[in-house]
């Protein structure tokens, strides 16, 4: 009696999966693509500036001192997921650090920690800042509606925001 699967070659075509035909399909594109589009020139195109000459003035002709405009330079832009912020309760309301950091992430800030406060009284709701993030915490104060915003103080650190709530926001 013949033990089964040994006496019989059991092979058989196996299709291909479909990742591999999409595969193939999409070389043998780029490949035509590649092909018609080889002689053709390119679609973008230099662009220089002439320059035309001014009349020199003459003798007689009075010439006007031009005034230059300096324009106000531009601050740069704040990156909300760039920036650290730490969100701390200092009312009687429970989990107001969180509520508000959820609010601060769904804006596109990266908070990094929340807690409660224990450094003492803090007048209001406060954005607290080191000198190199001062443009980003004003804009985190508008961002969540918080009117104090002022420089940070020990032991806050300095590499990021700390907002120290006293109530809810408004």
């Amino acid at each position: 009696m013949p033990v089964r699967g040994h006496g019989r070659n059991q092979r058989g075509v196996v299709a291909p999966s479909p990742v591999v035909m999409l595969s193939v399909v999409a070389v043998a594109m780029a490949g035509i693509a590649f092909v018609a589009t080889r002689g053709q020139a390119p679609t973008e195109r230099e662009i220089t500036s002439v320059s035309r000459s001014q009349p020199t003035p003459t003798a007689t002709a009075t010439a006007k001192p031009k005034v230059k405009h300096h324009p106000k330079p531009i601050e740069p832009a704040v990156r909300r997921g760039q920036v650290y912020v730490e969100v701390y309760n200092n009312s009687g309301v429970t989990g107001l650090a969180g509520q508000v950091a959820t609010t601060a992430t769904g804006i596109g800030w990266q908070i990094v920690g929340t807690d409660n406060w224990y450094g003492g009284n803090i007048p209001s709701n406060t954005v607290y800042y080191p000198p190199r993030l001062k443009a980003a915490a004003k804009v985190l104060g508008l961002d969540l509606g918080i009117q104090r915003v002022v420089p940070a103080v020990d032991p806050m650190r300095l590499d990021r925001l700390t907002i120290i709530l006293t109530g809810g926001l408004s």
